[in-house]
């Protein structure tokens, strides 16, 4: 099982991912650590990613789901996937992916994202993610987990939420 941990920055999923992985028992994927170096010093400037800025980041998100599936392997990785589209192209052809949202009000993430330090995101973008954000559908057969809680009972939530047995 690939299991992707989607939300707005600032909303846990890399701590959540981390947690979950190890929970799991599986590898981690940090969705920082895909973006090309034109992405990173972009959002580093204060510029939000458009569409053509994440194709090549989603890609690289999905080679790295397809190394894992191919190997026979599960992984946790972290993707904001605020859009629809987004998401499908992740699930295209994976049928043993699963994509999980944390689920947070703007006001919680902006004062998580006052909190942060040294990280290339910076919090007056936040707005440009819950413009981009589109949230799941119940079609999407998509986990919406919320953020409120520690890391421990959002992983237990989503563990449950799986049906998995770690």
């Amino acid at each position: 099982m690939i299991v992707i941990v989607a939300g707005v920055s600032g909303s846990g999923k890399t701590t959540v991912g981390k947690n979950l992985a190890q929970r799991l028992g599986c590898a981690y994927g940090e969705a920082d650590e895909f973006h090309p170096p034109e992405n990173i010093a972009k959002m580093a400037a204060g510029t939000p990613l458009n569409d053509d800025d994440r194709k090549p980041w989603l890609q690289r998100i999905a080679d790295y789901a397809d190394a894992r599936i191919a190997k026979g392997e599960s992984a946790v990785v972290t993707c904001s996937a605020l859009k629809r589209r987004y998401r499908d192209f992740l699930r295209q052809g994976r049928p043993a992916l699963r994509i999980v949202y944390l689920n947070g009000d703007r006001e919680t993430i902006a004062q998580r994202l006052s909190e942060r330090k040294g990280h290339f995101f910076k919090e007056h973008m936040l707005d440009s993610q819950f413009r981009d954000l589109e949230p799941p559908q119940a079609d999407e057969n998509i986990v919406d987990v919320s953020i409120q809680g520690t890391p421990d009972e959002i992983v237990s939530s989503i563990v449950r939420a799986l049906g998995v047995n770690p």
